[in-house]
């Protein structure tokens, strides 16, 4: 295989920018196809993307014979069901976060790339971008010292500005989303933790659905012990007044600290009281570092950048500090 040629299921709106247009752009890869369960949605997606074809059917875009990557782009719901699909008719999958529903179908997934010994990938694609990249730079070289501890808070009014929150948002609807919001913005967060300390040694956290409006916790912390020492306290409330809205992460280190939001083009690194802020641009298509890299792995020139086992880690923190069993 010398190029990728790319079939996206479940092209609605997250593809429509984020992502779908980056395998144009990565280099030997294209969009070959797009499904959709409503047709009209597709061909209308198809035809505004210059997308050769289009289908309502998911199985016949995984064996078309043209196309030799999969793309997973549904609600959570359908991504094991449609990742081992995929990996049975042996093609290299691409997952959205979170990887799944919970991490018992995770586990599923990874087993099901080993059993048909097919690749498998995870799009926490922050991993890949230029300024968590930065980051992990900055913590490697000791900027500020040995880490001691890291303090994250993603704070928002139930009206925000980073996901609707109407009636009809499937990420509200835990039988759909795993969760709520929760689930929707920490699998980037964690996901981030993991690939900046390594292994972790104990963790746990506490969910409470506050507000009573909807049928998810509006109120996730979660506390991580990791083997290197590091500890990780994280908050996440989806119910908080509009002005104390916050978007945070510090990591503190015994000779200054390192500031950054999720959703923003800032680092600040602070030493002795002195600020050095580094700016960053706004990508046009946000998985497309992820996505250059996705194609170099399935096409054997690199590394997976995020393994199904490494996502796997995330969907277990998500369980734990949401307090989830499966049988």
């Amino acid at each position: 295989m010398t190029e990728i040629k790319g079939g996206i299921i479940g092209c609605g709106d997250v593809t429509e920018v984020k992502s779908g247009p980056a395998f144009n752009k990565a280099p030997n890869s294209s969009l070959v196809a797009v499904m959709r369960r409503d047709a009209a949605k597709a061909e209308d997606y198809a035809r505004r993307h210059q997308v050769p074809k289009w289908y309502s059917d998911v199985n016949e875009l995984i064996h078309d014979p043209e196309v030799n990557a999969v793309y997973i782009a549904t609600p959570p719901l359908q991504h094991e069901e449609l990742t081992i699909k995929a990996l049975a008719a042996g093609k290299p999958v691409y997952v959205e976060k979170p990887m799944a529903l919970n991490s018992e179908a995770a586990k599923r997934m990874v087993s099901a790339a080993h059993q048909y010994n097919v690749k498998l990938s995870v799009a926490h694609y922050r991993r890949a971008q230029p300024l968590f990249l930065k980051i992990k730079s900055l913590i490697e070289e000791k900027i500020i010292g040995d880490i001691r501890f890291v303090d994250l808070k993603m704070l928002q009014p139930q009206k925000n500005d980073l996901i609707a929150t109407v009636e009809s948002n499937w990420r509200t609807n835990p039988e759909i989303s795993g969760g709520g919001l929760f689930h929707d913005l920490a699998p980037h967060q964690l996901d981030l933790m993991l690939y900046y300390f390594g292994s972790i040694k104990s963790y746990h956290g506490i969910a409470v659905n506050q507000s009573g409006n909807q049928q998810v916790d509006d109120l996730v912390t979660g506390h991580i012990l990791f083997e290197n020492g590091v500890v990780f306290n994280g908050t996440w409330c989806f119910t908080v007044a509009e002005a104390q809205q916050a978007d945070s992460c510090v990591i503190f280190g015994t000779r200054g600290k390192i500031s950054f939001p999720m959703f923003g083009h800032q680092i600040k690194v602070t030493i002795n009281g002195d600020d050095e802020k580094l700016d960053f641009l706004p990508l046009k298509h946000v998985e497309q570092p992820m996505i250059e890299k996705v194609v170099a792995y399935f096409l054997n020139e690199a590394e997976n950048p995020c393994s199904g086992e490494e996502a796997l880690k995330t969907m277990k923190l998500l369980d734990e500090f949401t307090h989830q069993k499966h049988e």
